[in-house]
């Protein structure tokens, strides 16, 4: 009996220190940046204990559940509920590791706003308050931002609140934090919809700077540049124009991307300087120029122009194109 007991010791000897080793052996090691699985163990007042399979539960507070705000965890997580987990910091001082699933959000949110870009995907979203340089929206969870110039209306900054806009993307950068949209862009690509290049449209004069005209045109702006105004030279569209002037204008160039209409009364005279000595001749052969500008376009398209030379729309300077791009 005392040989088979000396016997089961040998074989059986564990100890307790045996069985910690056991166990760190096979425990897994988890760093800051993993994405785990985990149960959810004990809510919390302001958090949740996590049970991811480390020695001991994790904890995330109420600041990390979720993007956006969070009341009570219970608004986000549920006892005995599994999913997935960020581990935000390494273990503290009591081996606890902290998680977030606003972290996670934040990753696939990105992800799904770059897609987005890359589809040049229209989207929308309510404005939820402005400030001096535009207004502040929120698209897939994260904070946007739509500079004023790029706000396509005529109310007060103020009056969007609570409004729920088209918009285009202009800039998606995860690393600087920074999602800049653009409203104009979206009506202008809904406008262009409907809109061709030699076609005849009614605008008013909404602004004049030195370098042309901004037409408003159903609710966007189209620029009519100073040399697309007539054949006859120009010294500043502040001598030919007046703001809230009704006009006939043609399109000669849409440009879906930028978000720009191009517009010119130039192409539309019956004679070289109509617009400044008879501009109501102008806008009553409007629709007939406009027929022969595009006949002349389709002729030298195919290879076969005609013999009454038509100017090609200018080709405005990069430059100026920006400058006009922001003053609008």
């Amino acid at each position: 009996m005392t040989t088979t007991k000396n016997l089961s010791t040998k074989t059986i000897g564990f100890t307790h220190e045996d069985f910690e080793k056991l166990l760190d052996q096979y425990d897994y090691h988890f760093s800051p940046g993993d994405i785990v699985a985990g149960t959810v163990f004990s809510m919390e007042p302001r958090g949740a204990l996590i049970d991811i399979g480390a020695k001991t539960a994790a904890y995330i507070p109420i600041q990390e559940m979720s993007i956006n705000r969070v009341d009570d965890p219970s608004e986000v997580l549920q006892a005995n509920e599994t999913r997935e987990f960020f581990i935000l910091t390494d273990e503290n001082e009591d081996g606890q590791l902290t998680l977030s699933i606003r972290r996670i959000e934040y990753m696939r949110a990105w992800e799904r706003v770059r897609q987005l870009q890359t589809e040049d995907a229209t989207v929308r979203s309510s404005v939820f308050a402005t400030n001096r340089g535009g207004a502040l929206v929120r698209i897939e969870g994260l904070r946007g931002f739509i500079p004023g110039s790029h706000i396509s209306t005529r109310e007060a900054k103020e009056d969007l609140v609570g409004q729920d806009l088209p918009l285009k993307f202009l800039e998606v950068d995860e690393d600087r934090n920074r999602l800049v949209l653009s409203h104009r862009r979206a009506l202008v690509e809904r406008k262009m919809n409907g809109l061709e290049v030699g076609q005849v449209v009614i605008g008013s004069v909404r602004g004049i700077k030195p370098y042309g005209a901004f037409i408003d045109i159903g609710g966007v702006s189209g620029l009519l540049h100073i040399s697309e105004i007539s054949h006859d030279h120009i010294d500043t569209p502040h001598s030919v124009f007046n703001v809230n002037d009704e006009l006939k204008v043609m399109i000669i160039d849409l440009d879906a991307e930028r978000g720009r209409i191009s517009l010119s009364t130039k192409q539309l005279e019956p004679e070289a300087g109509d617009m400044l000595k008879n501009r109501d001749l102008v806008f009553e052969k409007a629709e007939e120029m406009a027929a022969k500008y595009r006949e002349k376009m389709r002729a030298e398209a195919e290879g076969t122009p005609i013999e009454e030379e038509i100017d090609a729309p200018s080709a405005l300077d990069e430059e100026e194109l920006a400058l006009a791009a922001a003053e609008e």
